[in-house]
């Protein structure tokens, strides 16, 4: 695949604009159910990442503005979740005039990782794990999935196609890249001085992210920032 975005566009011009930026995986095949609960009352526009391991997040971010112009979108709420959040921020900072960011959510994101070491351990492991490990490791989580999403047909059709992709060699590589530039990226200049109203959804519990320290660094730096807590 060549250093392309894909993009889909869902609902009705009318409606808000919701721009769905993903996490690690880099596709939109977990958000499905989410998709769903906003049809009828948000125009969601969502993105797959190429498998690329020479892009910044400057070329994330413009590459995704890009995208949108061509499309006819100028304006719109950006969703960041988790790794998209890294890409939020030079959105923001480096976005020209002929797009209007109206806000941020924030979806299991943050601004500096709070446990940087950890980024950095993950991104050393991502590519050594053996394929029967990571294959066994993706079965344990389809299982989990289909438990947890067994009230949510859309995610529940999807889980097949994230396990796939997550087996392809290249998939694996662009994970690895992608939180190398979670380990080198630190926004929180840009976050403390943001005058979009910024709203942080916090998990309860989150695997990937401590959710105490981001709660924190959010109350005390981002004056703009909303803070909602999640189960």
């Amino acid at each position: 695949m060549q250093d392309r975005l894909e993009i889909r566009i869902h609902g009705d011009a009318s409606r808000p604009i919701l721009i769905y930026l993903p996490g690690l995986h880099g596709d939109w095949t977990l958000v499905s159910s989410f998709r769903a609960a906003v049809a009828g009352k948000a125009r969601f526009v969502e993105f797959t990442y190429p498998p690329t391991v020479d892009w910044t997040l400057d070329d994330y971010a413009e590459a995704i503005r890009a995208s949108l112009l061509e499309h006819g979108i100028t304006r719109g709420w950006l969703l960041g979740e988790s790794f998209g959040s890294q890409i939020v921020w030079p959105f923001v900072a480096n976005c020209s005039p002929d797009f209007t960011v109206e806000g941020i959510v924030l979806a299991g994101g943050f601004a500096r990782h709070p446990v940087n070491w950890g980024v950095h351990l993950a991104q050393a492991m991502s590519t050594r794990w053996p394929r029967w490990f990571v294959q066994a490791a993706l079965s344990a989580y389809g299982k989990y999935a289909t438990f947890r999403h067994r009230h949510a047909p859309e995610t529940l059709a999807s889980i097949e196609k994230f396990i796939q992709r997550r087996l392809e060699p290249s998939d694996r590589l662009a994970i690895a890249h992608r939180l190398k530039l979670i380990a080198q990226s630190d926004p929180r200049p840009i976050a403390r001085q943001t005058g979009q109203p910024v709203l942080a959804l916090i998990g309860l519990v989150d695997p990937i992210v401590p959710a105490l320290p981001v709660w924190l660094w959010f109350r005390r730096n981002c004056p703009a920032a909303h803070l909602e807590r999640r189960p």
